[in-house]
C-alpha cells in the first residue's frame, strides 16, 4: 500500500451551531415521547448530529461518500470499502442548545495492516469540539479502509450469552436505517441500497450504522441506568449487524459505570462498549 505518513498531523477546522431541530429528530428516532436527557442540552453522542458532510453532489463517489482524491482531509486511499470501527469519547462539559460549536479534526495516525480479508488501512482522527469557546468533547475515531469484497466467509459461531442486567430488543428495518441516514446526512449506500450492499460490498443485507448502534447503546444506558453520568464512552465494532432480524441491546453494571454490547439474532456480539 502507499505510504500515507505525510498526512499524519493534517487538520481542518469547522464551525456549526447546536440547533434544537436535530435533537427533536433524534428523540423521535429513539422512540421517546419526551427526551430523557437534560432539557436544553445536547445528549451524549448528540454531537454527531452536527458538522454534517457537505460535499457537492458532483464530488460523491460510487459508495456515497465524497471521493478520496486528496483534496479533503483524508488521504487518497485506493482501498474501496470503509467502515467506522470505533471511537473513544470524553465528555468534558455540557453543550447547551444554541451554543456556537467549533471542531478541530486532526489525523492522529495512519496504520496499514494485513487481515484475513486482505489489506486494511486504519486512520485515526482526533476531534476536539468546543461549545461557546469551552472544550466540550474529545473524540478519537477509527476509520478502516478495506479491499473490495470477495466471497463472504461464514460468520463465526455465536458465543455463550453473557449475563446482562438490562436487555432491550430493537428491530432494524430499512425505515430506521433511512431515518438515521437522513438525520446525519450519511449517503453511504450500504445503509439503504440493498443491491449495492449485497452485490458490491458483499454484505448479507443492509448494514446498520455503527454510530446508530452506539447511540442506541448509550440511550439504553440512559433509560436503564440514569444514575450513571457519562464522562467517557468507548465502543468497538466486532461484526456487521444486518437488517431484517431483531437484535438486543445489553447492559451490565460494572462499578460506577457499565458494560454495553449489541448481539444479533444468533447471539453473536457485534459491538462492545464501555460507559464510565
Amino acid at each position: 500500500m502507499d505510504d500515507y505518513s505525510a498526512w499524519v498531523g493534517r487538520s481542518e477546522t469547522r464551525e456549526d451551531v447546536a440547533t434544537a431541530a436535530p435533537l427533536t429528530g433524534l428523540a423521535a428516532l429513539l422512540d421517546h415521547d419526551a427526551p430523557p436527557w437534560t432539557a436544553g442540552t445536547v445528549p451524549p453522542l448528540g454531537h454527531w448530529l452536527y458538522f454534517l458532510p457537505a460535499a457537492r453532489q458532483s464530488a460523491i463517489g460510487e459508495d456515497g461518500h465524497p471521493r478520496r482524491d486528496g483534496h479533503g482531509l483524508l488521504p487518497p486511499v485506493l482501498l474501496p470499502r470503509r467502515m467506522w470501527a470505533g471511537s473513544r469519547i470524553d465528555f468534558l462539559a455540557p453543550i447547551a442548545v444554541g451554543a456556537a460549536l467549533t471542531r478541530v479534526t486532526m489525523i492522529e495516525a495512519i496504520k496499514p495492516k494485513r487481515g484475513a480479508s486482505g489489506d486494511l488501512l486504519f486512520v485515526t482522527l482526533r476531534h476536539d469540539i468546543a461549545a461557546n469557546g469551552v472544550p466540550a468533547i474529545r473524540e478519537e475515531q477509527d476509520i478502516v479502509f478495506r479491499e473490495a469484497a470477495s466471497a463472504s466467509p461464514a460468520p463465526p459461531p455465536a458465543t455463550t450469552a453473557e449475563p446482562a442486567d438490562a436487555i432491550r430488543r430493537v428491530s432494524p428495518d430499512p425505515v430506521l436505517l433511512f431515518r438515521y441516514s437522513a438525520l446525519t446526512f450519511n449517503a453511504h449506500r450500504i445503509h439503504y441500497d440493498r443491491d449495492y450492499a449485497q452485490g458490491v460490498e458483499g454484505y448479507a443485507g443492509l448494514v446498520v450504522h455503527g454510530p446508530l448502534i452506539a447511540t442506541l447503546l448509550i440511550d439504553h444506558a440512559v433509560r436503564t441506568a440514569p444514575d450513571i453520568a457519562p464522562r467517557r464512552f468507548a465502543f468497538r465494532a466486532e461484526a456487521p449487524l444486518i437488517d431484517g432480524a431483531p437484535f438486543d441491546l445489553c447492559l451490565a453494571r460494572d462499578g460506577d459505570g457499565a458494560r454495553l454490547w449489541a448481539r444479533d439474532a444468533s447471539g453473536r456480539t457485534t459491538m462492545r462498549a464501555r460507559l464510565a
